[in-house]
C-alpha cells in the first residue's frame, strides 16, 4: 500500500519519478533518475535543489509511514491508513554539500525518535557512485 500511494497517488512523486526501492524499516529507500526537467543548473547539468529537498523531505515522510506501520501492526489496515493521514512536515534542514550530478539518486531515512506526537528523522541522498549529494534533518507530526 504505502509503495502505491508514494509512486502513484503522490502525483508530485509520479511527476519528479521517485520510486520506492526499500520499505526497510531501520532505512527506507527511494530512487529517481536524472532528467532534463530536475535541472537547476543547465551548465553543469545538475538537480534543483528544490528536487533534492523534496526527495529528502518525502523519504523522511516515508521512514514515519514505515515505523508506523511498525510501532501499530497489531491495528487494522483502515486505522493504520488513518494515521499515515495525519503525518506532515512541521520542519526541514538540508544541507548541500555537493553538486548534484549523478544519472540516479537514491534518498534514505532513518527515523531517530517516534513519539506520540512528534518524529524526528535522519535523510541523505546519494548518486549513483555513493557520493553524498545532500543530508536533512525533519520534524514530522504524527497525530
Amino acid at each position: 500500500m504505502l509503495r502505491e500511494v508514494f509512486e502513484q497517488h503522490l502525483r508530485f512523486n509520479a511527476m519528479i519519478g521517485l520510486r520506492v526501492v526499500s520499505l526497510a524499516p531501520a532505512a527506507p529507500q527511494l530512487a529517481f533518475d536524472m532528467r532534463p526537467e530536475l535541472i537547476g543548473q543547465y551548465l553543469h547539468n545538475r538537480l534543483h535543489g528544490g528536487v533534492i529537498a523534496t526527495a529528502l523531505d518525502t523519504v523522511g515522510g516515508l521512514a514515519v509511514a514505515v515505523s508506523i506501520g511498525e510501532k501499530f501492526h497489531d491495528e487494522s489496515a483502515e486505522q493504520v491508513a488513518h494515521r499515515f493521514a495525519h503525518v506532515g512536515t512541521i520542519g526541514l534542514h538540508t544541507s548541500y554539500l555537493r553538486q548534484g550530478i549523478g544519472k540516479t539518486f537514491t534518498a534514505t531515512g532513518q527515523v531517530t525518535r517516534l513519539g506520540g506526537r512528534i518524529a524526528s528523522v535522519q535523510m541523505r541522498l546519494e548518486n549513483e557512485k555513493g557520493l553524498l549529494i545532500a543530508t536533512a534533518g525533519a520534524d514530522y507530526v504524527v497525530s
